[in-house]
């Protein structure tokens, strides 16, 4: 079997090209996954929920609505991975844009528990479970694009840029729900106020596929020929592989503490202001845009591995503090340790591991074992 770290063999115009297009795909189509969780965590629970609930159980309910899109991750890389790796990168690039545009469309458009009762929810679910799959095979396809049109020395710079764009999506995803929770009074904002965010991924979705569709694929991915299936090559060979990658991949949960779990404690439980909460995870993820590509710079030189620990003991360790603060109501400790565990710390692991995980694959079923590791994890 070929080694799985394999030359690209990058053309001249291409390789920035690539890391254009993962970077606006994913950022347009991360804001989509995002503004849902944000969502559920400041009005859904009251939304798409009887009234009779107690409000700690409709919380639980609301978040329990995102963790479904995590349940069905996993069986959609193993849709999608093999797609990627027979059909070609951007075939799944373009699938997922529109799975993810028309679900998160949908969301907007849901009738509430008021007007129809049990039926909101279980078509909220529906919603959801679509965001899921097109996740499981978006961020896989994009990676490996970049990394197949990167040069050797570049790969964690190049590929950074596709987390740069789901970050910038999620920033933009918070961002836009702090006029509505800011200047709406509670009856706008829970009748027609939190739906627009949901309709502006029409625009989102016509700006992606403008971006995409001149995208070429890889120079390696043409030439590369696979003797076996792909979900055969990864079960056989690269099991280890995916396993590491499963484990490794535990470290987005700090990403999930703070931007949905965190969010929804603050606001439903200690009584925080849902805009200034909001604020603090615009700022923090506005650090991180600046962290992630200078990480990925430190990683070219120094290494993958030194870079991703780092970054993931750091962020854990983080969490406890910040955590505290948020208990306590203190909004400059707030604002402080949230910069440093999520604008700095988690974009250490985060902006390394599309070129960490990816390079552990060969091409003929990259997008299968890195969509597969990242979904299980």
């Amino acid at each position: 079997m070929s080694n799985a770290i394999e030359e690209a063999r990058p053309t001249k115009k291409t390789p920035l090209r690539a890391a254009l297009s993962s970077w606006t795909g994913s950022a347009l189509e991360y804001y989509d996954f995002a503004v849902y969780g944000t969502a559920a965590a400041l009005v859904l629970n009251t939304l798409f929920f009887p009234e009779t609930t107690a409000p700690g159980i409709a919380i639980l309910l609301a978040m329990g609505t995102v963790g479904v899109a995590y349940v069905v991750r996993p069986l959609g890389a193993l849709i999608m991975g093999p797609l990627g790796d027979r059909l070609g990168r951007k075939f799944v690039l373009m699938l997922t844009l529109f799975l993810m545009g028309i679900s998160t469309f949908a969301v907007g458009c849901l009738p509430t528990y008021d007007q129809v009762g049990m039926l909101a929810p279980i078509l909220l679910v529906l919603c959801r479970i679509i965001q899921g799959l097109s996740a499981s095979g978006e961020q896989a396809s994009a990676i490996s694009v970049s990394l197949e049109h990167s040069a050797e020395e570049k790969r964690s710079w190049t590929t950074s840029w596709t987390l740069h764009g789901t970050q910038f999506g999620t920033l933009l995803a918070t961002a836009v729900f702090i006029p509505f929770t800011a200047f709406l009074p509670d009856d706008a904002l829970f009748s027609w106020g939190w739906r627009v965010p949901f309709w502006l991924s029409a625009i989102v979705v016509l700006t992606a596929w403008l971006i995409r569709r001149g995208l070429e694929e890889p120079p390696a991915f043409k030439e590369a020929r696979a003797d076996n299936p792909p979900l055969m090559q990864v079960f056989r060979w690269h099991k280890a592989a995916v396993v590491r990658v499963a484990v490794c991949a535990m470290v987005n949960t700090v990403n999930m503490v703070f931007t949905v779990w965190s969010l929804s404690f603050a606001t439903s439980i200690v009584g925080l202001e849902r805009s200034t909460m909001l604020l603090v995870s615009v700022i923090a993820n506005g650090v991180a845009l600046f962290a992630i590509p200078a990480a990925a710079l430190l990683s070219d030189r120094f290494g993958r591995k030194p870079v991703f620990i780092t970054g993931a003991v750091g962020s854990g360790l983080m969490m406890f503090p910040y955590l505290g603060a948020v208990s306590a109501g203190n909004w400059p400790l707030i604002f402080l340790f949230g910069a440093i565990m999520s604008g700095c710390a988690y974009s250490l692991a985060n902006s390394i591991w599309p070129s960490f995980y990816a390079e552990m694959f060969p091409t003929t079923a990259r997008v299968t074992g890195l969509a597969l590791g990242t979904q299980v994890g």
